[in-house]
This record gives C-alpha cells, structure tokens and sequence, in this order.
C-alpha cells in the first residue's frame, strides 16, 4: 500500500490517514509466523549457548539496537529465560574498520564469522530487504547452519524468501514499517515477559 498518494493541507486528516494505513499493515502481519519465530526464540532463549544476533541499516540499525537492549535485559529478569541478544550494528569501531578496509557490505557479514557459531540466530532489520550488507550476512549466516528471520516491509526484496523466517509489513511507508517491526519486537518479549509472570507479579509490574 502507497502512503501518502496526495498532498495533505490539515494535519488531523493526515494523522486519519497514516492510523488506517498503519492498522490495515498491522493486521495483514502474518501472525502464524509471528508465533513459530516466538517459539523458535523462546527456546534459544533458555539456552545459554545460543546466541541471537540482530543487525540492521539507518533507523533499523536504531531498531537493532533497541531490540538488543530490550530482549537481553527484560527478559533476562524473567526466568528460566536467559537471552544472549547482541546487536551487530552496535561497535561503530568495528563498523567502521570493516567498512574502511573490506567496505560497508560487509560489516555483518565479517562479525558473524568471527563470532557466530552454528546453532546461533541471526535476525535482519531491512525495509527494503535489499540491503547488500544484509543480503551477505544472511547468506554466511547460512552457509555457517545459523538459524535466520528477516523483517521487512516494501516488496521484501531478497530478504524476504532468502531467511529461514520472515515477517513482512505490507506497506510503502518507511514510517509504518518502522514502527511494526518495533511493535513486533515488543509482542514477542511483552508476550514471553507475561508467559512467565505470574498473576501478581503482572498486575504489581510495568510493561
């Protein structure tokens, strides 16, 4: 779907506009998936060995980060979870030594070598799914047996059928897919957080 398609003189009737379109993205998620990528993180998150790595370009390289942040601490307060979360997009040291010697395509796929291991997960950020830095990580990533679940929004690009999983937000809106991918990172550790709490614990805590 094409966001905006006019020109907007009131702001109310663009802020009409842009709630219908983000509710109409939001529902067309396929949620069937949501829940087998929830299932497949909640065991790796009870496994201390595995590790979930999260990378992404521009404002999902901000959502990367966020869901690092999040993850690893909400949800390592919540036991028997244990996540290991670890941004890719987070050591701009690293970024930019990579990006200097061996170019920016490469600045994900290059850590995933050095620290992945099989067994571990690697989750992409990509609106356009087309990306070559994450093109490239998603393909040593399994070349390498790491499992791997893109989110992407637009047509999907490569993204989208390249990872073993995907979520896709139907819609032409930077904006919207932005804020779904971030709405989605929280449906899984709000849902995993409550999963967990008991009854008390979830009426007395914040979420």
């Amino acid at each position: 779907m094409k966001f905006p398609i006019k020109k907007y003189y009131n702001f109310n009737s663009y802020k009409e506009d842009y709630y219908k379109e983000l509710k109409i993205s939001f529902e067309l998620i396929d949620f069937n998936k949501l829940i087998k990528i929830i299932n497949i993180l909640e065991l790796a998150y009870k496994n201390k060995n595995k590790k979930i790595m999260v990378c992404g370009n521009g404002g999902s390289a901000a959502l990367a980060n966020h869901f690092a942040c999040d993850h690893q601490k909400i949800l390592n307060e919540i036991k028997p979870l244990n996540p290991f979360v670890l941004s890719l997009s987070s050591n701009s040291p690293l970024i930019t030594a990579i990006s200097n010697d061996n170019q920016y395509e490469n600045v994900y796929c290059d850590q995933i070598k050095q620290m992945g291991k099989k067994s571990d997960i690697l989750i992409t950020i990509s609106s356009s799914g087309n990306s070559k830095n994450i093109i490239k990580a998603i393909k040593i990533a399994k070349k390498m047996s790491i499992k791997t679940i893109s989110l992407t929004g637009f047509n999907g690009g490569r993204s989208k059928n390249l990872a073993d999983h995907n979520i896709h937000v139907k819609s032409q809106n930077y904006g919207i897919i932005e804020s779904l991918h971030h709405t989605v990172m929280n449906l899984i550790s709000q849902y995993l957080k409550n999963k967990y709490l008991s009854s008390d614990k979830i009426r007395s805590l914040k979420f």
